[in-house]
């Protein structure tokens, strides 16, 4: 049985291992897909950002994960699996099942690979290049999905769930867990940082997607025929009683994703080179000494009827 508990669970460290797994790798690539041609992914594919997501699902492991266990036995798909940030931890929680991890980008595919082997040595995962509107799988053929950090970087996330829906059984579940930049707050306060982390709303809405997705999951996955849906939020609050948080995400996570989108977000406008910098130092400022930040991201459980 998928379990989902503790949806108030407010902080959060630590790294998994997971063995046992019975099934096989796989690198098929049943879809002919190219990340060149599909929604734009607005934090890129760099190394830095592969460490950036590592770093952020190794800190908010417990606050992520906990109430997510899937039985020995069980067929669960990871869609949007990327650099295999959060395949670590799943299998981990769930080192029985038969987890399934798909991305559209064969690159992120050898990574999530490469970091699996590393972190969890003698897994076993299979490994499928897959497009989340043209997926590869029977109808009914799973019966878990876990998506992480996907639905914010589609143009039609209602449509993406409800193509999940169809390879999930009768009965099975889906979990999805997204953000919304829209619940980050802080002290100092600061009309630049607030500036800054617009911007970058607007490049990842420009690239068709929504960094405000994490308020929408109840109606987005009702609209795709799902019932019994369960939404709670999932808090992250850091200041200097709390260095893991601090540093993990709320330097090494957040502020660094505001960052890398710098040089995009300053062509695109309307924000000044100064203003810029003044909002990243400000927000900077927020992990000092007398700083505090806060965001929220929302976790839902549902299942298909």
């Amino acid at each position: 049985m998928h379990t989902n508990t503790n949806l108030n669970t407010n902080t959060g460290t630590g790294t998994g291992t997971g063995t046992g797994m019975d099934t096989g790798s796989d690198t098929g690539s049943d879809t002919a897909v190219d990340p060149a041609t599909a929604p734009g992914y607005v934090h890129g594919y760099s190394r830095h950002e592969a460490r950036r997501l590592g770093d952020q699902a190794d800190t908010l492991a417990a606050l992520l994960h906990t109430g997510t266990a899937y039985p020995a036995g069980s067929r669960v798909l990871e869609m949007g699996c990327g650099v295999g940030a959060q395949t670590v931890h799943l299998l981990a929680s769930s080192p029985g099942a038969h987890i399934v991890a798909a991305d559209i980008s064969a690159d992120s595919l050898d990574r999530a690979r490469a970091r699996v082997t590393a972190q969890a040595p003698g897994a076993r995962v299979e490994w499928r290049r897959a497009d989340v509107f043209d997926l590869p799988f029977a109808e009914g053929s799973f019966d878990h999905v876990f998506v992480c950090f996907l639905l914010e970087h589609l143009g039609d996330p209602g449509l993406a769930l409800a193509g999940l829906r169809r390879v999930l059984r009768p009965g099975g579940t889906i979990t999805v867990i997204e953000g919304d930049h829209g619940s980050a707050f802080f002290h100092p306060a600061s009309a630049y940082a607030d500036a800054a982390i617009a911007g970058q709303v607007r490049l990842q809405s420009a690239a068709g997607g929504n960094a405000l997705i994490g308020r929408q999951l109840q109606p987005l996955l009702a609209g795709a025929g799902y019932g019994d849906i369960v939404v709670g939020p999932r808090t992250v609050y850091a200041d200097r009683t709390r260095p893991a948080l601090v540093e993990g995400f709320t330097r090494d996570t957040f502020i660094a994703m505001i960052e890398s989108v710098r040089a995009d977000a300053l062509a695109a406008g309307p924000v000044t080179p100064a203003d810029w910098d003044r909002g990243m130092a400000d927000l900077r400022r927020t992990a000092e000494d007398g700083g505090t930040f806060h965001y929220t991201f929302f976790k839902a459980v549902a299942v298909k009827g």
